[in-house]
């Protein structure tokens, strides 16, 4: 489980689709924020039939990928537009050792309390291989994002998609690794509509075909906001993921996923937690599966200076494997 307890390097931007094959390291979380709950209109002698429908308009339920995100997911905001630099250098018994250089570009057109554009995002490691994404606001309903993934100078993955967001529902459709020739590829289409100021319900299709093979899949997902917690299940074909997020205070975060996977018949169970002392201007995440994987992240921000280091490590005692690493952010 990463989220409250992954090991990350930047502060990442809003994140990519993940439902068509995403570039892997392209992933990024939004902030904890809750959806907002519609406030109680006073009496003012107008017509009943329009108060009611004020009273009872509801939120956007946000996007389908960020369901179970409050427990994968990190804290992101900026005040103006900005550009980050990272280093990262991973150490391993389980692969080889690994250096990356990554960028972060976040543009100044501000679309919500922390939602800024354009953002562009990219890291390459010591071999060539590249991770990139850029992500748009086209208009206040419509946002547009792109990803693609090298490896060794060679195109592997790239996916394209476009998400609307109503007044009360998000719906987005993703192409990935589109090749019209061949006729191979993968559509993914989500929908999310709030049925109550703290229930949203949806759906996800996801169509591939390749020469040969092709197939559907599809799963239904429940997601319900509290105060200061959100539960969320999805289930379908595949298999069954559920999760819960609750924010004890502004410094304790503590989230619980379980996973069930029909195709590789296995299942799971992890628990996460970040603890923020933003008067030591310092971040600490930590996880543990059914696995016995535990992992560790120390995130310091090294003020006056603009740097932040990322000190991360995991460590699977079933395998006996350990990894360590540490990140250097400048910007």
């Amino acid at each position: 489980m990463g989220g409250v307890l992954a090991a990350s390097s930047p502060n990442p931007p809003p994140p990519v689709t993940s439902g068509a094959a995403p570039a892997p390291g392209l992933t990024v979380p939004p902030g904890f924020g809750m959806p907002p709950v519609s406030p109680v209109i006073p009496s003012t002698g107008a017509d009943p039939g329009q108060q009611q429908e004020a009273r009872t308009h509801l939120p956007n339920p946000g996007a389908f990928d960020e369901c179970h995100r409050k427990c994968k997911g990190k804290c992101f905001s900026n005040s103006d537009g900005r550009c980050q630099v990272n280093h990262t250098l991973m150490l391993s018994t389980m692969d080889d050792s690994s250096y990356r250089f990554g960028t972060t570009y976040v543009g100044s057109k501000q679309m919500g309390p922390a939602e800024f554009f354009p953002v562009m995002v990219g890291d390459m490691d010591n071999s060539g291989s590249l991770n990139a994404q850029i992500i748009h606001q086209i208009s206040s309903r419509i946002r547009s994002k792109f990803a693609f993934q090298t490896q060794q100078q060679k195109f592997v993955n790239w996916q394209g998609d476009a998400e609307f967001r109503g007044e009360d529902f998000t719906a987005t459709v993703t192409f990935g690794n589109p090749d019209v020739l061949v006729g191979s590829g993968i559509i993914v289409s989500h929908y999310l509509q709030s049925i109550t100021p703290s229930l949203a319900l949806g759906g996800e299709l996801v169509y591939h075909r390749r020469p040969g093979e092709e197939g559907a899949v599809m799963s239904l997902v429940g997601k319900y906001t509290g105060s200061n917690y959100i539960a969320t299940l999805t289930m379908g074909s595949a298999g069954a993921h559920a999760s819960y997020y609750h924010k004890a205070n502004d410094q304790l975060q503590v989230g619980v996923e379980y996973e069930a996977s029909a195709r590789m018949q296995d299942t799971s169970v992890s628990f996460g937690y970040l603890l923020d002392v933003p008067k030591a201007n310092l971040q600490f995440k930590g996880s543990i599966d059914s696995n016995w994987v535990v992992g560790a992240n120390l995130e310091k921000k090294l003020l006056p200076l603009p740097l932040s280091l990322v000190l991360c490590s995991f460590l699977n005692h079933r395998k006996n494997k350990f990894q360590c690493g540490f990140s250097v952010t400048i910007g």
